[in-house]
């Protein structure tokens, strides 16, 4: 049985055990939730989450450096570096302008201002200045960059390391060789912890839906429905496009491969956490050469939203209406364009798609409160929004790769390349 089987499976089965502990409507001190669900449920989660981070910033160190060696050592690291930006951003553009049309369309403000809609807590965060933020990119000491799991500092520490050892020599060489041989390592030890991501996925996927709050959804249905379908809109046809047109790959196959990440990003909500799987699988099973996925895969865990940006778009919409303001076509720019400049800097952890929105509605003088409307399903939506970031991670490294000559097409193509196999 494949990987992505299991972990199906687990998710099916999280689902329905879940929504049989919701109906049971048990107490919170009762033994089956503050035991099962609170206790072991909630643990087993936790632990699945921990493993997964704890490879991100060894991984990203390592495997960067081994990327930005090579990639020096050739001379087309700029190259690489403007057109993965690049298409980053343009891809978080088309999305929040997807998410702004559709919502514009459907009108989901106007349909729950009738709605008897419970505010929820919500305190926003200080947004960050445009200055601050190009600025803390550059670390000023790596060690506690890498304690702090800044991830934009620990790259451009990653990268300035590679060049050097590509600038370096017979010294820089064997060095090199030996984070190549590091990062062979680092690669065997996910496959082994990618063989806990069914029982991580059953607790995480149970204590989800044991506390989702079905009531909420049905209130704000048309909100919920319409964010769903801006995503799936980007998902099925802009990657496909991309993909076909400027990455000459098939997006079938492209799809089959990314299934597992996918998958584990949804359960996770935290594109952060699911990094090693999401590298592992452009490397071994798309065919993305390392010199490129290690770049490419962490810049994208930290600046590509395109899901967190079809919410915002959305959002945006949303509380505009509900709260009865209207707003110009130059606010709707400004939207687009503070979303796309929002997701530099800001971390792949789940609900982190809140505090940009906040950001966002300052920008254009709405209502930071109305964020309560929809903190109460943001949950589901962010899982679902973080599958879609992982999807584009993916695609950006593919379309990249395949620019330069750095897509083994025979590995893309192979359905058993880089398979985990259950032992």
């Amino acid at each position: 049985m494949n990987l992505t089987v299991r972990i199906l499976l687990s998710m099916a089965a999280g689902v329905v055990v879940g929504l049989l502990v919701q109906s049971g409507g048990f107490a919170p001190e009762h033994w089956l939730r503050a035991g099962f669900v609170d206790g072991l449920l909630d643990a087993g989660g936790s632990i699945f989450i921990r493993s997964l981070q704890l490879m991100v910033v060894p991984l990203v160190l390592v495997s960067l450096i081994c990327g930005a060696s090579s990639l020096g050592s050739h001379g087309n690291m700029g190259r690489v570096g403007l057109k993965t930006i690049g298409l980053y951003l343009l891809t978080t553009a088309i999305a929040i302008t997807i998410a702004l049309l559709l919502a514009l369309v459907v009108a989901p403000g106007e349909s729950a201002g009738a709605a008897n809609i419970v505010l929820a807590e919500f305190t926003p965060k200080e947004p960050t200045s445009i200055k601050d933020t190009l600025v803390n990119v550059f670390p000023k000491n790596p060690v506690a960059a890498m304690a702090s799991g800044n991830m934009l500092q620990v790259i451009v520490f990653a990268l300035l390391f590679g060049v050097a050892l590509s600038r370096t020599g017979e010294a820089g060489a064997r060095v090199a060789a030996s984070f190549n041989d590091l990062n062979e390592v680092m690669m065997k030890l996910i496959t082994m912890l990618i063989q806990l991501a069914p029982i991580g996925v059953f607790c995480l996927m149970a204590e989800m839906f044991s506390n989702v709050g079905w009531q909420e959804i049905y209130k704000l249905l048309a909100y919920f429905l319409t964010v769903l379908a801006a995503l799936l809109i980007h998902a099925a046809i802009v990657y496909p496009s991309l993909l076909t047109l400027l990455g000459r790959v098939n997006p079938l196959v492209f799809y089959k491969k990314m299934r597992e990440p996918m998958l584990v990003a949804f359960s996770t909500s935290s594109s952060g956490a699911t990094l090693p799987v999401t590298l592992r699988t452009v490397e071994k099973r798309v065919g993305v050469k390392n010199e490129v996925a290690a770049f490419a895969v962490p810049l994208g865990a930290t600046i590509n939203m395109d899901g967190t940006a079809i919410m915002q778009g959305v959002a945006t919409v949303f509380i505009a209406q509900f709260y009865m303001i209207d707003l110009t076509m130059g606010d709707y720019l400004m939207v687009i364009l503070t979303a796309t400049m929002a997701s530099i800097g800001t971390a792949g952890v789940p609900g982190v798609g809140l505090i940009m929105l906040s950001m966002v509605l300052t920008q254009v003088g709405l209502p930071v409160e109305g964020i309560m409307l929809i903190i109460g399903i943001d949950r589901l939506l962010d899982m679902m929004r973080t599958a879609v970031n992982i999807a584009g991670d993916g695609a950006v490294s593919t379309i990249v790769a395949r620019s330069e000559n750095d897509l083994d097409m025979d590995v893309f193509n192979d359905p058993e390349a880089g398979r985990v196999i259950e032992k």
